[in-house]
């Protein structure tokens, strides 16, 4: 009879997780997903590979360590992953933290420009100048604009490009001032970098507010998780018969519910504290070649035989003229 009853459970956790999992992939499908463009994080692949690498091992360890002790295949799992995602749970903190400092570097960045060029000093003057100024977080990116400038590149490609690499919506604001300086050579750049600065140094107190608020809440999340953890590793181990239900299959199946419940709450968490950037408005079709047009005027078209943008298609004639 116990037995018959198990495998009508197990039946009916399958079934269950079945329907529940296709119900949530036809409200996916019907709604359907947002296309997010892929962002780079600002950490060199070194830096990523080493990072993992020692938290995997680590991940290895406390699974291994919770398997010993608790001989739960899902506990062990499921610690091996709370260790590998334990910076993550209640949001990207450290990523917020990097984008609170680059644009605090950025905002320093304009401050140092709007300074140089209060000496009666030209954008192409002011630029070299500030790299010796410059925070750390962006100067690699300063130095790749210098070196554009000094290899003959026009100064408004190179600060696109630069633009381009910062990959920020607050940088486009300080790179098109800079680029219609350059362009227009008029006056009040000097005026317009103040205006910037002060906006990136507001923007970025609030950020800091809103980080400040979010890491209690962080840190109460982490002391839940290490509470739950830590209670049912101590009943595994001195009240064994307590939590012997987990020792079925039927209870493995249980314990992973729990577990995933867990990983979805951490994972809408985390969704809920990501800091969601606007979208930047320098972005170009073809970021390699900056001021190229995304396709082929008509008139060059018709010229080269190739097939003008209203789809019609000609050829080049010897004598100047379209047949």
């Amino acid at each position: 009879m116990t037995g018959a009853f198990s495998g009508d459970l197990l039946l009916a956790i399958i079934a269950g997780a079945l329907v529940g999992g296709g119900v949530l992939l036809l409200i996916v499908a019907i709604r359907g997903v947002r296309p997010r463009p892929g962002k780079p994080s600002g950490r060199s692949r070194e830096e990523l590979v080493r990072t993992f690498s020692t938290r995997t091992a680590l991940a290895v360890v406390a699974g291994l360590v919770v398997l010993v002790i608790t001989r739960w295949p899902v506990a062990g799992i499921g610690a091996a992953l709370l260790v590998l995602s334990w910076n993550s749970i209640g949001g990207g903190a450290a990523e917020e933290r990097r984008s609170m400092a680059r644009l605090e570097a950025l905002a320093a960045w304009t401050e140092s420009l709007r300074d140089t060029i209060a000496g009666a000093v030209g954008l192409e003057q002011a630029v070299p100048s500030s790299l010796r100024a410059v925070a750390p977080v962006l100067h690699p990116h300063v130095q790749a604009l210098v070196d554009r400038m000094h290899t003959r590149v026009p100064l408004a490609d190179a600060l696109r490009r630069f633009g381009d690499d910062l990959d920020d919506a607050s940088a486009d604001l300080v790179v098109a001032a800079l680029i219609l300086n350059a362009r227009l050579r008029g006056p009040g750049l000097r005026d317009m970098l103040g205006a910037l600065s002060t906006s990136a140094r507001a923007e970025l107190d609030m950020r800091r507010r809103v980080e400040a608020n979010r890491r209690t809440t962080r840190r109460s999340v982490q002391i839940v998780v290490g509470v739950s953890v830590g209670t049912a590793l101590l009943l595994a181990v001195v009240n064994r018969a307590y939590v012997s239900m987990y020792d079925t299959f039927t209870g493995q199946l249980v314990l992973a519910v729990v577990v995933g419940l867990f990983a979805v709450g951490f994972l809408w968490l985390r969704r809920l504290a990501k800091y969601e950037t606007p979208q930047r408005f320098l972005a170009s079709a073809d970021s390699d070649k900056p001021g190229v047009p995304a396709e082929v005027p008509e008139t060059v078209a018709r010229w080269q035989g190739q097939t003008p943008a209203n789809g019609t298609t000609t050829a080049a004639n010897p004598r100047g003229g379209a047949r």
